[in-house]
């Protein structure tokens, strides 16, 4: 089959087209992919966020293909949780399978990704997606779940202004998502250097602000989804004392903040990754949250080199590759 391939090694990304189509074992299922998406974590994996060899992308929506002793699932569309588990470890048997310390991730740790006409991944991790929701929207599952974490790690009641900080996928789709979480509460703003990105926020009914326009300070809660290194440092400079930051993004290299200020303020900090699906999913059937005018380009996966290079293109948002093509 074809697929999106990563070499960490020789840091080198490269369309092969002779890899064996994956087996799935018992409680597994093989996906025909009908679209995946491109994320900043694979542009940053590229760029050495983690040693990942192996077909790229997490992001996707497709029909099973195969499902040993599963037969029902079969043509069945579905979108998948990218943490493959071993359901017996501390952190499985604790409740935090997510944080399990002997899980493969969908196209970022040990296991190939859906950037490919196949991908597979436990049963358990598959839902099944309404037909209400177009293959278009449902790529988007996955980040949008991740936004909808945030509101699994806090009780947003807590806070009466929020600031998101970015606005590139993650953050729009965060924005959008705490808007809808917190209808009728919070105040929340986003803030991003790109007139065309805050434009599409402003369309979901997401207040907006350029960054370099935004004065305000003291936010309850500071979401960091700008991608950069220096996302900290400006997150502790907008909080409140005594306020939360959460932070989103993943960046490749290190970053460097004046922590003494989250010290000396009792800031509380905390890390947010993936999140749950359900609500995700709910959002999108209701019509409450609508990803899709954040595509901006559509390619074949015989163009796969191409896809990650219009990614990384000024005013880019989600790209989507199609395997059929």
């Amino acid at each position: 089959m074809r697929g999106l391939y990563h070499d960490h090694a020789a840091s080198r990304v490269v369309l092969r087209d002779d890899l064996p189509p994956p087996e799935p074992q018992l409680g597994e299922a093989r996906i025909r992919v009908s679209l995946a998406g491109v994320c900043t974590t694979d542009l940053e994996i590229v760029k050495g966020y983690v040693p990942f060899t192996g077909v790229l992308g997490h992001e996707f929506i497709g029909v099973v293909d195969a499902a040993p002793g599963r037969d029902d699932l079969e043509g069945t569309r579905v979108v998948g949780e990218i943490n493959a588990v071993c359901g017996s470890c501390d952190a499985c048997a604790s409740g935090r399978p997510r944080h399990c310390q002997a899980r493969t991730v969908l196209g970022i740790q040990d296991r190939d990704g859906c950037l490919a006409e196949y991908t597979t991944l436990p049963v358990a991790n598959l839902h099944v997606v309404p037909d209400s929701v177009s293959d278009e929207a449902a790529v988007f599952v996955e980040p949008l779940a991740a936004a909808f974490r945030i509101g699994e790690q806090l009780d947003l009641r807590r806070f009466a202004s929020v600031l998101v900080m970015g606005d590139g996928k993650l953050g729009l789709l965060v924005a959008m998502a705490l808007r809808s979480s917190c209808a009728g509460g919070a105040d929340v703003l986003l803030s991003g250097r790109h007139d065309e990105k805050l434009a599409v926020a402003a369309g979901a009914g997401v207040t907006t602000v350029r960054a370099d326009a935004l004065a305000r300070v003291g936010f309850d809660l500071v979401v960091e989804c700008t991608g950069r290194s220096g996302g900290l440092t400006e997150a502790l400079s907008r909080v409140r004392p005594m306020g939360t930051i959460v932070l989103k993004s993943t960046v490749a290299g290190d970053t460097t903040a004046p922590l003494s200020a989250g010290v000396v303020n009792e800031v509380t900090i905390v890390g947010s990754r993936c999140g749950p699906f359900a609500p995700a999913l709910a959002a999108l059937a209701d019509g409450s949250v609508d990803p899709t005018p954040l595509i901006t380009g559509r390619v074949g996966l015989s163009e796969g080199d191409r896809a990650l290079a219009r990614a990384r293109e000024p005013g880019a948002l989600k790209i989507l590759v199609d395997p059929a093509c």
